[in-house]
């Protein structure tokens, strides 16, 4: 699925050279995602075909990689699945085909990363973002070269997902195209199977437009996935604020915390979207549509949609803190004032029982029968009187 949540701290595999390894610590990143060792001050930025080829992962993943080839036209389409890459090396976009999407689940198999890269001629920084997990979202273009090489539109975006009752975001990275759009996750499972069906049937949307359209798809299923999120967090407040209100329970403080952490999480995923998501409806590229740049500026109108309901839902979730505050100084008023009007009854009581306690042998009601009864029922008729008074004063 998606990375580990994100309030664990999350185990990745280390990725570098195979000249720098004997020079290293020793010490070894364990998890199932490569991860890049920073370049060294200095060092030219980028990764190029050679650069891959020296590059190991020094633990395997616990899935392997999965390359995934979609060719569609307005009349036909075609999906295969766990492609090599030797043979995407081999066979060219069928004739027919109009859009061809390449999605790559998973970043350890660097021999078919090195493939996708030499044939459609990535730039060395976008291949060194596309490894070097978590990139801040962004829209970087390269121009095409003297050769010949289409120009090519990088973006990173953030993908999340709620998993297990935990947020949890990846790093998704795509590249457009003339005729082809190119999409690198960290792990399988996505929120595109919406998009696959619509490849599928005849006619549709995406089968009619470029791919630049399909680039604005995938966008808009990454963006839309945060509201059937927001959802949960929703109902999870109504349930949290009316177990506030109807009686105290002290797990519901955690439950709050626990929701606002997640909201908190789930705006730091999204915010940084915001301004990519504006640079592509407004700047021009020349891989955009003019009708692909209207839809993504519906995109961004969504986007700020969600920061405003992350923003209103964490003043929920604030006052919600407030109020279970409040609760419970009202509920320790409630005790302390039952303790307070029970220490009050007794007082007299203790006053009189003091008097008759104390050692002294002159003392008149002694020598009587009728002292002992005389003496309980004067504290039963105190204690009562007592009672009812703070009764009609509303006080119990």
């Amino acid at each position: 699925m998606s990375e580990p949540p994100i309030s664990a701290d999350p185990q990745t595999a280390g990725l570098h050279p195979q000249s720098s390894h004997a020079a290293g610590s020793g010490r070894r990143r364990v998890g199932r995602l490569p991860k890049l060792h920073k370049p060294k001050p200095g060092t030219v930025a980028g990764i190029d075909a050679a650069q891959l080829e020296q590059m190991t992962v020094e633990q395997p993943p616990a899935q392997p990689c999965c390359l995934t080839v979609i060719d569609y036209c307005p009349q036909q389409y075609q999906i295969e699945e766990n492609v090599a890459a030797q043979r995407l090396l081999a066979e060219h976009r069928p004739g027919w085909s109009k859009v061809r999407w390449i999605n790559v689940d998973g970043l350890a198999d660097l021999q078919l990363i090195q493939a996708i890269a030499s044939k459609y001629e990535l730039h060395p920084l976008a291949v060194e973002d596309v490894l070097h997990v978590p990139q801040r979202p962004k829209v970087d273009h390269f121009p095409g070269s003297d050769g010949g090489s289409p120009p090519r539109l990088f973006i990173v975006a953030r993908m999340v997902q709620l998993l297990e009752g935990h947020i949890r975001g990846e790093q998704v990275s795509l590249f457009l195209g003339r005729n082809t759009v190119i999409t690198f996750q960290e792990d399988r499972g996505d929120v595109w199977n919406p998009i696959r069906e619509q490849i599928t049937r005849s006619g549709s949307r995406l089968r009619i437009n470029d791919a630049s359209f399909l680039l604005y798809a995938l966008l808009d299923a990454i963006v839309d996935h945060s509201f059937p999120i927001l959802d949960h967090y929703s109902d999870l407040l109504e349930d949290l604020e009316l177990i506030i209100l109807e009686r105290f329970d002290p797990e519901a403080l955690r439950a709050i915390h626990r929701v606002k952490r997640e909201l908190l999480l789930l705006r730091r995923q999204v915010v940084p979207m915001r301004e990519m998501l504006h640079t592509l409806g407004t700047e021009h590229f020349s891989n955009l549509s003019e009708v692909t740049q209207t839809y993504l500026r519906d995109v961004f109108d969504h986007a700020l949609v969600i920061i405003d309901m992350l923003d209103t839902y964490r003043d929920i979730a604030l006052g919600l803190t407030e109020a279970y505050m409040a609760a419970a100084g009202n509920r320790l008023n409630q005790v302390m004032k039952v303790l307070t009007v029970i220490s009050t009854i007794f007082i007299p009581l203790t006053f009189l029982a003091g008097v008759y306690g104390m050692n002294f042998h002159y003392l008149p009601e002694l020598d009587v029968w009728w002292a002992y009864p005389a003496f309980w029922g004067v504290c039963i008729a105190i204690a009562a009187g007592m009672y009812a008074w703070f009764r009609r004063r509303g006080w119990l």
